[in-house]
């Protein structure tokens, strides 16, 4: 049967025939009225009954629209009010001025017309005030995605609560890998008979697989000192909950039996790839060891990583033939490059300049230049006294250079040695950097998740009590074509002096024996203290900011600087250290004003309270027993307030593993 449409375009043509027809009618007239006159009532009579036609057609059209019409207002009312969809108006005032059906029985109301927001869902009033477009929100015990029209003050609501469990569950199953491994497996093991191996092997095993049990996780022994484990995201946040509290169980269980095992793992969580986790995994793991074990790092697809753990010093695990290999390696890489670059972090200390000279030194003796990166405006008094002393030695003081200068020299060629830091932002001069390709790090400091990219060569010791105990290392197996100077090698052994507060901190056999060989090519240490002597404003400085002191907590000190004066870096670090000293403080922090808008804090401990832990929750890092931070935009008080707030979580944390 036709349509109206096609009805209407039949007539079209016929109504342009019969106008032809009329025309000729009109001309026939004039030749033959009669045959004319009888062709017109031979077209009046089709006429007749095509208006007929139309005027049906017309009523017809009428009454399909009028239905048509009702139709859709009927399905649009049953879509309104039937459909599993919730609708809300609201007025200005967070009133609610109709809702559909759906929507009340939602919220096991018979209506909700006339209620305010803020006593039906006042997590709704958020959303609304700072107009977001959508948002998925948890309404008796349902989710839904709400999406809202600021202008007509009108609320969607899509029950997405199947939909968020399946997601939940999916992401809650993914597959997490773990790497396990036993810090000192090797050298605890070493000195045992196969009885007492054998026995400890048991012991470790035992303690580990009653932890997966327990935890639902599959762990297998893959060597003597290394186990895989598998499990699902689920367990994972079951286990950072507990902030990995198999790692206190298996050092405290292994102290029974006078031996102290600790463990490193490594989690790749985040994708769904196997190949990609097992990177994941072992780069974690690679990131624990370099911070000196015994703790856990997760590391997420996007960079990020989490850590737990890491309360224990770190043993000296380094050994002279990793040190000798080094050696030769960084031997091979300044003699391929055309000269080399030196430099340290922003502000440098004692140990990042005794260091860079060291470096240079090494350079030297590979009979390549070498240029060491400072900003004299950025320098300490002690750095200034040193710096003083080089100046009489103009062969050594020509070789310090500016940032700009630096820039300038480098080439495709130029090897880049950074010293006493492993932070990008932390850097003298962060463009050298992306400039040269060919970069060396060398440092003393526990890695962080904020690292330099792709570096040729990496030697990362936190069990060394400086870099420039290191870099001293590293003179003892290098060609000896050039002598060491009395002031290059008092710059070296100032640095570890500084670092190790007169090697009463952090000080290891092999500290010793570096200041040894320093002694024995004419380190002064006269000349030293010389560098390390302070002004009576500085004692004054530091003993104002120690007299501010309170405890917090059993045994920990919080001494604070004033709003209004600015403190030097090394005055801060020096009360913590003072601080330290005092009868009854296990660790101290203190906060200062370093210039405009920038507060630092420097902290210390004895050992039994984990700094670098705390610090880094408030973006800082460091060592156990020695770290620091520096916020921006808050003042003293905040910044207390923001430390106190690390200090009980980190304590908190602590009883719940």
């Amino acid at each position: 049967m036709p349509t109206f449409i096609e009805k209407r375009s039949i007539r079209y043509p016929f109504y342009g025939l019969l106008g032809v027809t009329v025309v000729l009618l009109i001309v026939l007239f004039f030749y033959n009225w009669i045959l004319s006159l009888a062709g017109l009532l031979l077209i009046v009579v089709p006429i007749y009954y095509m208006f007929l036609v139309d005027h049906r057609q017309r009523q017809e059209m009428e009454e399909y629209i009028s239905t048509l019409s009702y139709r859709v207002k009927k399905v649009g009312e049953e879509a309104l009010l039937e459909m599993p969809i919730g609708i809300m108006l609201i007025n200005d005032e967070y009133y609610i001025e109709w809702t559909n059906p759906y929507l009340a029985s939602s919220f096991d109301e018979d209506t909700l017309v006339g209620r305010s927001l803020y006593d039906v869902a006042d997590n709704l009033i958020p959303l609304i005030k700072q107009e977001v477009e959508t948002e998925i929100i948890t309404l008796h015990e349902r989710k839904f995605r709400v999406i809202h029209k600021h202008d007509e003050r009108l609320l969607y609501f899509f029950d997405v609560t199947e939909q968020t469990e399946i997601e939940r569950q999916y992401h809650n199953e993914r597959t997490v890998i773990a790497t396990i491994f036993l810090d000192n497996y090797d050298d605890l093991t070493q000195g045992m008979d196969d009885q007492m191996r054998g026995s400890i092997n048991n012991l470790v095993t035992s303690i580990l697989n009653k932890w997966a049990h327990d935890n639902g996780i599959f762990l297998k022994r893959i060597s003597s000192e290394r186990f895989i484990a598998v499990f699902n995201e689920e367990i994972l946040h079951s286990l950072e909950k507990g902030k990995f509290a198999i790692l206190d169980d298996v050092r405290e269980m292994t102290s029974k039996h006078n031996v102290s095992f600790t463990l490193s793992i490594g989690v790749g969580t985040g994708v769904s790839s196997l190949p990609e986790l097992g990177v994941l995994a072992q780069s974690s793991l690679d990131l624990a060891l370099g911070r000196g074990g015994d703790q856990v790092a997760i590391k997420l697809p996007n960079g990020k990583v989490k850590f737990f753990g890491g309360k224990t010093n770190p043993i000296e695990k380094r050994t002279r033939v990793r040190a000798r290999v080094i050696s030769h390696a960084l031997k091979e890489l300044i003699s391929a490059s055309d000269k080399v670059i030196i430099m340290g972090h922003k502000n440098p200390d004692m140990d990042s300049i005794g260091a860079s000279i060291g470096i240079y030194k090494v350079a030297q003796m590979n009979q390549k230049d070498a240029y060491i990166v400072v900003d004299m405006q950025e320098i300490d008094n002690g750095v200034k006294r040193l710096m003083e002393e080089i100046r009489n030695q103009e062969s050594l003081y020509s070789r310090f250079i500016g940032p700009e200068e630096a820039l300038e020299i480098a080439t495709d060629k130029t090897l880049l040695v950074v010293v006493d830091t492993h932070k990008p932002s932390l850097v003298m001069e962060e463009r050298l950097l992306n400039k040269i390709d060919q970069v060396v790090v060398i440092d003393h400091h526990r890695r962080s998740e904020d690292f330099i990219t792709n570096p040729l060569l990496v030697y990362m010791e936190p069990y060394a009590s400086s870099t420039s105990e290191l870099v001293t290392e590293f003179l003892e197996y290098q060609p000896k074509r050039a002598k060491i100077e009395v002031i290059e090698a008092t710059a070296l052994l100032a640095g570890i002096i500084v670092d190790t507060k007169s090697f009463s901190l952090r000080t290891g056999s092999r500290t010793f024996d570096a200041a040894s060989y320093l002694r024995a090519h004419g380190a002064d240490t006269i000349l030293v203290q010389k560098f390390l002597k302070e002004s009576i404003d500085t004692y004054k400085k530091r003993s104002k900011l120690i007299e501010s002191v309170v405890f917090y907590r059993d045994g920990i000190a919080i001494a604070k600087g004033s709003e209004l004066e600015v403190n030097d870096q090394v005055i801060i670090a020096q009360a913590a250290d003072m601080l330290l000293s005092m009868d009854g403080v296990l660790a101290s922090f203190v906060i200062a004003k370093r210039n405009e808008g920038v507060i630092g804090i420097s902290a210390r401990s004895l050992g039994n309270i984990n700094v670098q832990i705390i610090m880094e929750s408030m973006q800082g890092g460091g060592h156990l027993t020695n770290a620091a931070t520096q916020l921006t935009g808050l003042t003293i008080a905040e910044t207390e307030a923001k430390l106190k707030q690390a200090i009980d979580e980190y304590f908190e944390g602590s009883k719940k593993e």
